[in-house]
């Protein structure tokens, strides 16, 4: 791999499933070199199937693309001094290992800060290393729910507690820990010390609550589920058409106006239920029913073209597949196809960053399990004779 920000930055990937490896995605994506560390089974994602291609499973390949794989069966100690050599010439380790695991390996941070003064050691665990639950295990459900984001989740009070679809609070973790993990760098860059970076499942899930938890530190009330509704704004919403369904954020009140022009219905100005955001919000029950009376008259495709012409904000509601084919998506290469060895032409979700001067790029695809082995043990000094005694005695596993 060559250029984007973080060319020549060697990361060890401990990780598996999706927090740990979207970390590493990321790191990847940036330019450093990440070399995925995987067990003889090799990483759980590798079994979530179906969906594979050619026999290999499509939640593995989206999550460790532009990465090398090796595999090394920690149960063996010949194995943990390899690793041990990995991580004493590694810039980054990412760990998501149950708390106490790296410790019982002799792998904990203060030893490998001791052998390697200047590596950054992320840590990604369900609720932080500290703390009252920092040896219970986490999974993105738990830390939905824990986290108040299935309670604001839904289409309104009195209905069930709703999660997120996708994984947020894993992709999340990943992405706060990439950040972390570049924030450490730098520091190190300028003082030649190492440190630890410790994030979570649970923290990834806080943060997405910052608009309901300001209104409730505010006001003392719980937030409840609003749909599509925004808790301060309104109309901010998806509504019904004749078709379909579409999303308009006329919040502010230039946007609110410019709304009604386009729908021709200007009388509603007049309307003291509907004159200041605020009032919108106190009758928002009354508010959606009327603009949906209105939108259902054409459809999604006709208001989005009447709607970016009066300059009002508004969009789609698009299935996966129909993003997918979008052309802004294409114009800013977040849909990307790269070559895997045994699966073929596979295609994967961009990098959401573009940098100027240092470009991503996308060219690996996900390494079958054991695929850089050798290449890599042999980068740290074995030999080829040691290598394949290794191997036969089951201490690394080779895709060859």
């Amino acid at each position: 791999m060559a250029g984007g920000p973080l060319s020549g930055v060697k990361v060890i990937e401990l990780a598996h499933i999706m927090a740990g490896p979207v970390c590493g995605m990321m790191l990847a994506d940036m330019g450093a070199d990440v070399i995925k560390v995987e067990k003889p089974t090799g990483d759980d994602t590798r079994r979530m199937v179906p969906p594979e291609i050619c026999g290999e499973a499509a939640a593995y390949m989206m999550m460790n693309r532009n990465k090398r794989g090796i595999v090394l069966n920690l149960k063996e100690p010949d194995a943990i001094e390899a690793l041990r050599r990995l991580l004493s010439e590694a810039d980054v380790v990412v760990e998501n290992y149950r708390k106490g695991t790296m410790e019982r390996l002799g792998l904990g941070f203060d030893e490998l800060l001791r052998i390697n003064p200047r590596l950054i050691y992320c840590e990604i665990s369900g609720f932080g290393r500290t703390g009252p639950y920092a040896d219970r295990g986490g999974f993105d459900l738990i830390a939905q729910g824990m986290s108040g984001l299935m309670s604001i989740t839904g289409e309104g009070p009195g209905r069930p507690p709703v999660k997120v679809a996708a994984p947020i609070s894993d992709i999340n973790a990943g992405i706060l820990a990439a950040m972390a993990v570049s924030a450490a760098y730098a520091n190190m860059l300028k003082t030649g010390q190492g440190q630890k970076v410790d994030t979570s499942l649970f923290e990834a899930a806080i943060v997405q609550t910052y608009w309901q938890s300001a209104f409730a530190f505010a006001t003392g009330v719980t937030p409840q589920p609003l749909g599509s509704a925004h808790p301060l704004n309104a109309p901010y919403q998806c509504f019904a058409t004749a078709d379909g369904w579409i999303n308009i954020g006329a919040a502010n009140q230039t946007n609110w106006q410019r709304f009604l022009a386009v729908i021709d219905a200007e009388e509603l100005n007049d309307d003291p239920r509907f004159d200041s955001n605020a009032n919108r919000m106190v009758n928002l029950p009354d508010l959606v029913p009327i603009l949906e009376e209105v939108l259902k008259k054409d459809t999604t495709e006709n208001w989005l073209r009447h709607l970016e012409k009066g300059k009002v904000p508004a969009g789609p509601v698009l299935t996966i597949p129909e993003m997918h084919r979008d052309p802004q998506a294409l114009a800013r290469h977040m849909i990307v196809e790269i070559d895997h060895v045994t699966a073929g032409p596979v295609k994967a979700i961009g990098h959401p960053v573009k940098y100027s001067a240092t470009p991503v790029q996308i060219t690996r695809a996900a390494p079958r399990l054991g695929q850089h082995t050798r290449e890599v043990l042999s980068e740290c000094g074995y030999d080829a004779t040691d290598i394949q005694s290794m191997i036969e005695r089951s201490v690394a596993v080779s895709a060859d």
